[in-house]
């Protein structure tokens, strides 16, 4: 998701996990009875996704008859602290917007019924992840770090080539991270530090992590706190409450390509490619456990992953299309702005499920966040 991360729900995983009664495993899930009356309207639970917009949906009521009603919270963090609040009596019917790094959580919890959609042609990359019954990718994109080449190059410093270099005083306060607790791209590249300092530096993560705060590293609550009032290099300069101090932070890999693309083929921020410090963020779509419109909720699954909605992915959401044979488009410099890393994270579905509460766990232990 590369737009409106405002995040103000303080969510935390390790609490909510421990409330569930039902089993863990999706093997052993049962299909709940609908938490609300069927009205034949379509109640989606999501985030301010820029893609679903009033036209979108008004033309799926169009094809098929069926009104929607759009639940919104701020994030995916909010989606799956939705599902989990009201399990025993939800009150929507499809998710849209949980990413890879939240998905696991819903999977083991039963949040997700199957969805018993055919889509024969979503790319492998898309399904790389997860290729289940409960969910399916209807967007995708690679976050990794993102700087300002003008600012480098003013500072006469060098472009870094390891993760250390940002311990170093020159880029002292000038790295924005949105926190992993608030922010699904935070959380997505919070896992990639962890494979980087177990696969490329052989070190502790959290040590790296507290080296950071010691160097002033800014910790901000979601993506578009970093991105639109920290970072240096992207559009934030002309938005309200702009602040402008980092001249990195953790974006997406194909943002630049954003900015080009907005700007009439020009930016100054870049990606910083290093092997194994981005992480393939995939979004899902799913029925909720519990849901009262089924069928409706199938058919929009349909509706956004056919080829008239799904291929607008890269200008109507700003991120990639799931679909086999899709790219971003040569507008404007979108594809030559936007890098593609060769070798990000590897890490597995199993290892988010087993790992994530840890993680974010020995994280605010190590930056001393609340």
């Amino acid at each position: 998701m590369y737009r409106t991360f405002l995040v103000l729900v303080l969510f935390m995983l390790t609490p909510l996990s421990g409330c569930l009664e039902q089993a863990t495993s999706s093997d052993e899930c049962v299909v709940l009875p609908a938490g609300h009356q069927d009205d034949g309207v379509l109640r989606i639970l999501t985030y301010d996704i820029t893609a679903l917009s009033e036209a979108l949906t008004d033309e799926f009521t169009n094809q098929t008859g069926v009104p929607v009603e759009m639940i919104k919270v701020d994030d995916a963090g909010g989606i799956l602290d939705q599902m989990m609040l009201t399990k025993d009596a939800q009150q929507a019917d499809l998710m849209i917007g949980l990413d890879n790094t939240y998905l696991p959580t819903a999977v083991a919890n039963c949040l997700l019924q199957a969805h018993e959609v055919s889509a024969s042609n979503l790319s492998t990359t898309a399904l790389s992840f997860y290729d289940g019954p409960l969910a399916l990718p209807f967007d995708q994109g690679d976050v990794c770090l993102n700087y300002d080449e003008d600012a480098l190059n003013e500072a006469n410093m060098t472009v870094p080539t390891s993760l250390n270099n940002l311990t170093e005083d020159e880029w002292r306060g000038k790295v924005a991270f949105p926190s992993p607790v608030t922010s699904s791209p935070g959380r997505a590249f919070l896992v990639a530090s962890m494979e980087y300092f177990s696969t490329v530096d052989d070190q502790d993560a959290m040590a790296w992590w507290s080296e950071m705060i010691d160097n002033d590293a800014i910790i901000t609550t979601g993506w578009t706190e970093a991105y639109e009032t920290h970072y240096t290099g992207g559009y934030g300069e002309y938005t309200e409450g702009y602040i402008g101090d980092a001249w990195m932070t953790v974006s997406y890999c194909h943002s630049p390509g954003v900015e080009a693309f907005y700007a009439d083929n020009y930016t100054h921020s870049t990606s910083l490619i290093i092997d194994h410090t981005s992480f393939h963020q995939i979004e899902y779509t799913g029925i909720i456990n519990g849901a009262a419109q089924v069928e409706g909720a199938k058919l929009f699954i349909d509706y956004l992953l056919s080829t008239e909605v799904n291929t607008n992915m890269p200008e109507n959401n700003l991120m990639y299309s799931v679909l086999e044979g899709t790219d971003l488009p040569e507008t404007n410099g979108y594809r030559y702005h936007a890098d593609v890393p060769s070798t990000g994270t590897t890490t597995t579905y199993e290892e988010v499920e087993t790992n994530m509460d840890e993680w974010l766990e020995s994280w605010k232990t190590a930056t001393q966040q609340a």
